[in-house]
């Protein structure tokens, strides 16, 4: 180099790539996370419908926000919606009849943030299924299951205040139900219904403490556990099914990026693209054909959004029991569907300890398992999957006895027994499915597939020719552990290391 000549002055990106490296260390990281390796399978793409659908979500809220009024008020409506002018109402009620009439594009954001909910619930829902039944939520990811464990949580109730805030005859209706099981609770009904309501329902407070509760609490808390959730992804690293090349201490897969940016960015406008054609072409929440809430009404045929429809069938089947202990009566009909909704949501929260606790499997894993190779957890699953939809045509029993012509009583009894036979009935079928499922495997291990060829022996019998199945294929077959193995490494992972004597020690015995 003469003297003449001098170094080339980094261009602005370079320059703005260094002053962030400075201070937040952004090439560091993305050398280290920018490559990461995700495995590629369609069962993944759950969790990122349930990471878009909030987003969806998200956005479209903060856009109803600047037109919803979150007050009890009374108001006389005047709008475009001509049956109910003249109509008093509370404000929260005539501000979503303005969003849904006469602001531009409201009823399709209304509409679309409703799709967004519930489809966001749907697939949190499938999302933990797929962990359940391929046991991804055991260690090290026990706490990350809890984190999505609770966004489960929440977003039932962030939809159930969501669905409360527009004041319809059909939300009100809802209220009144959570503010009488708020007020079977013993001892502390009262004050927990004071709290929550402000005062005897529906009393003047009640949309704007959950107005508060659904745009900012539990939205926080859920955005927080989503970062969260996220963040110990990427520590744990992904988990993946067994195959040629995958083991318990790798990831076989694609980069973060360009490979899975791009794909994740695509699938992105693909959900959000179908969202926004459901809520263009499928009506939901139809609010003025309700009309306003008023206590002396109750809307016909009313039913909760289909998360909560399980909660509906334990109240419907429950049979109307009071008993009266120390001069204080206690409403068994609410009461005791109000304590098994939570306990139904816990046992889902916990399993993953409890299964540690039996199986006393202490090791980490980091390789799924096909749900054929565990019956007991498989069945287990089936059955609360059972229990649920039976509790969800409970909730929708008087329905159910309309369309099909029965009378609701045979309609209530047949949920009332379905609770107690049909889950037991599931584990029972599902345990010897996924027995018959292995014994199909071991078949095909020892014997090959089957190619509908037969061929005539020289003594005169005739056989059916197999096929042996290729490496790849026996290895995927073959790539878990059976009971007695699984014991045996959990005997020796929990026997306390042996030490190896010293010179000294040897020497003196």
């Amino acid at each position: 180099m003469t003297a003449t000549e001098r170094p080339a002055e980094p261009g602005k990106g370079e320059r703005l790539s260094g002053w962030l490296d400075g201070r937040l260390g952004t090439r560091t990281l993305g050398a280290k996370y920018l490559r990461k390796v995700f495995p590629d399978h369609w069962s993944f793409l759950l969790g990122e419908i349930c990471l878009y659908s909030f987003v969806v979500l998200i956005l479209t809220g903060v856009w109803l926000t600047l037109f919803f009024h979150p007050s009890m008020n009374e108001v006389t409506y005047h709008g475009s919606y001509t049956p109910l002018n003249g109509v008093r109402m509370s404000e929260a009620y005539a501000s979503t009849l303005d969003i849904s009439f006469d602001v531009r594009g409201g009823l399709l954001i209304r509409q679309l943030h409703h799709w967004s909910a519930l489809v966001f619930v749907a697939a949190m829902l499938t999302h933990m299924m797929r962990h359940f039944f391929t046991g991804s939520f055991r260690k090290p990811r026990e706490v990350n299951w809890l984190f999505g464990w609770l966004l489960l949580f929440l977003g039932l109730f962030e939809g159930l205040f969501g669905y409360s805030l527009p004041d319809d005859l059909l939300s009100g209706t809802g209220l009144r139900f959570v503010y009488g099981a708020t007020l079977s609770v013993p001892i502390v009904g009262t004050y927990l219904a004071l709290f929550l309501f402000g005062g005897e329902f529906p009393g003047h407070d009640i949309v704007a403490r959950f107005y508060s509760l659904h745009i900012l609490v539990i939205p926080g808390i859920m955005a927080a556990l989503v970062v969260a959730h996220l963040i110990l992804v990427v520590y744990h690293k992904h988990t993946q099914f067994a195959g040629p090349g995958k083991t318990e201490r790798n990831v076989v897969g694609t980069p973060f990026f360009p490979v899975y940016l791009a794909k994740a960015g695509g699938f992105f406008f693909l959900v959000f693209g179908a969202l926004t054609l459901i809520a263009a072409v499928a009506s939901i929440n139809p609010v003025w054909s309700y009309g306003p809430y008023r206590a002396d009404q109750v809307s016909t045929g009313a039913q909760p959004d289909w998360y909560l429809g399980f909660a509906e069938g334990l109240v419907r089947v429950m049979p109307g029991w009071e008993v009266t202990l120390w001069g204080h009566t206690l409403i068994l009909g609410v009461l005791i569907p109000v304590v098994i909704f939570p306990l139904l949501l816990v046992f889902i929260g916990v399993y993953p300890f409890l299964e540690a606790r039996f199986t006393k499997d202490r090791r980490e894993h980091h390789l799924l398992d096909r749900p054929r190779n565990r019956p007991v957890r498989t069945a287990i699953g089936a059955s609360w999957i059972s229990l649920y939809l039976i509790l969800l045509a409970g909730g929708g029993n008087d329905i159910v006895a309309t369309r099909l012509h029965l009378s609701i009583n045979t309609v209530t009894w047949a949920v009332r027994i379905g609770m107690f036979v049909v889950p037991a009935v599931v584990f029972v079928v599902t345990r010897r499915i996924c027995l018959g499922l292995q014994l199909r495997d071991r078949e095909l291990v020892l014997h090959g597939r089957e190619t509908g060829v037969i061929k005539r022996l020289p003594h005169g019998e005739y056989v059916e020719v197999h096929q042996p199945l290729d490496q790849a294929r026996l290895h995927t077959l073959t790539a878990h552990e059976r009971p007695g193995e699984l014991v045996e490494h959990a005997r020796v992972s929990l026997d306390p290391p042996r030490r190896t004597p010293s010179g000294s020690e040897r020497s003196s015995s």
